[in-house]
């Protein structure tokens, strides 16, 4: 049964497979409670089947297959050139059973826009909501400040082409709010602001995996994509340094997750000759994911400073905060902003600060549960999902009104 006219949504997710991208779940679910029809085209997950069409949790969910992980310029070509075509496919069929009102474009990519500058011609609204910032994800995040500038250029190019279609922008911190504002030109009242809030009915604490827990005294966890971005070779080497610099034996690091650096990051531990004290667990979810984190006695978020991640609001980072762990990381702008005192901050890409930061915990397990404790506040009374889903709504909300009176709504979310 079709919703009411204005209340049906397609959400666009290429990145990742639903339901497994868990901002996308968040907001789908949010939205579904408050009487949208929601639909979601994503690729599916390659390590469990998936069908191409299922319901999941009132969320008609429509997939294609997955594309081979891209490698290279020409290999990112190939991906999103597929995605888009499958995708535009998809949407044609969506817009037949399910019909939709609004397009919400879940980045990267930031070509997405062309599909919701096709659907915009036929009267539809269009969410840009700006998980990544795609330029610098693409030139310093993937390459290192070493590939093509034109790339760059032309991924800009789509970023702003993204921010001046959309009648409604999303945010995820305030640093994606000035580049939006400032790159993308966008008036600051059609920006909202939805942080990476942890959903706590999900995430409670566990008994602790008694495999793990037997491992050492002290285990260091880290979880997320196994992307070149995300800094894994700057965790492995100061955990090289913990181990033949300072002389420490008495840990155990689970690495949990799944990407296209996994097994260049596995080859460099044998290299580095830490290996024995690594254990890349693969991806995890559900209880099996909350009980390895559980057992974790340091969580770790190794992200270099670069333009891309010096901007990012790592999930991760709130994740460790929901169960009561406290962080090292290094000292960062938004890791601050996130984590303040539940963490402890190494000097930005220093390795062997990064493994006297692992120390300081090790040696003091009363600093490490004030340190939790604190971060747990902090999720339960500023960060949990419960306190951003109201501001997606009340983008929505404005969303809903006549263009010309929601140009007019300030926004001080």
């Amino acid at each position: 049964m079709k919703s009411s006219a204005g209340k049906r949504v397609l959400m666009l997710l290429e990145n990742n497979a639903y339901p497994q991208d868990g901002r996308v779940r968040r907001e789908a679910t949010t939205l579904i409670a408050a009487g949208y029809q929601v639909s979601v085209i994503s690729p599916k997950d390659i390590q469990i089947e998936q069908p191409w069409r299922e319901i999941v949790d009132e969320v008609r969910v429509y997939r294609y297959p997955m594309p081979p992980a891209a490698n290279g310029f020409l290999g990112y070509i190939w991906e999103y050139s597929y995605s888009m075509v499958a995708m535009f496919i998809l949407s044609w069929l969506v817009s037949y059973r399910e019909g939709f009102d609004i397009i919400h474009a879940h980045n990267p990519p930031d070509t997405l826009v062309l599909i919701a500058a096709f659907y915009k011609l036929m009267g539809k609204r269009f969410v840009f909501d700006h998980h990544d910032l795609g330029p610098e994800l693409y030139y310093y995040g993937r390459f290192g400040g070493n590939s093509n500038r034109f790339v760059y250029r032309v991924l800009i190019w789509f970023e702003q082409l993204s921010c001046q279609l959309a009648d409604r922008v999303i945010a995820t911190n305030e640093s994606y709010k000035a580049i939006e504002m400032e790159r993308g030109k966008v008036q600051e009242n059609q920006i909202t602001i939805v942080r990476n809030g942890p959903d706590l009915d999900r995430l409670r604490l566990m008994a602790p995996d008694p495999v793990l827990r037997r491992k050492a005294d002290i285990i260091i966890g880290y979880v997320g994509e196994l992307s070149f971005q995300d800094g894994l070779d700057y965790l492995l080497r100061a955990l090289h340094h913990l181990i033949y610099d300072i002389g420490r034996l008495d840990f155990y690091c689970a690495i949990i997750g799944d990407g296209d650096a996994l097994d260049s990051l596995k080859q460099m531990a044998v290299e580095l000759n830490i290996d024995e004290y690594i254990w890349f667990t693969g991806w995890l979810s559900g209880s099996e994911l909350v009980r390895c984190l559980s057992t974790i006695d340091v969580g770790v978020s190794p992200d270099p400073s670069n333009p891309y991640n010096d901007r990012c609001t790592m999930i991760k980072i709130s994740e460790y905060m929901a169960l009561g762990k406290p962080i090292v990381v290094f000292d960062l702008p938004e890791h601050r902003v996130t984590a303040q005192a539940a963490a402890v901050y190494a000097r930005p890409n220093d390795e062997l600060d990064f493994a006297r930061q692992i120390i300081l915990l090790m040696d003091d397990q009363e600093r490490r549960q004030k340190m939790g404790q604190l971060g747990r506040e902090r999720i339960e009374t500023k960060l949990a999902w419960s306190y951003q889903e109201k501001h997606l709504l009340e983008a929505y909300e404005v969303l809903d009104l006549p263009r010309e009176k929601s140009l007019s709504v300030h926004n001080n979310f």
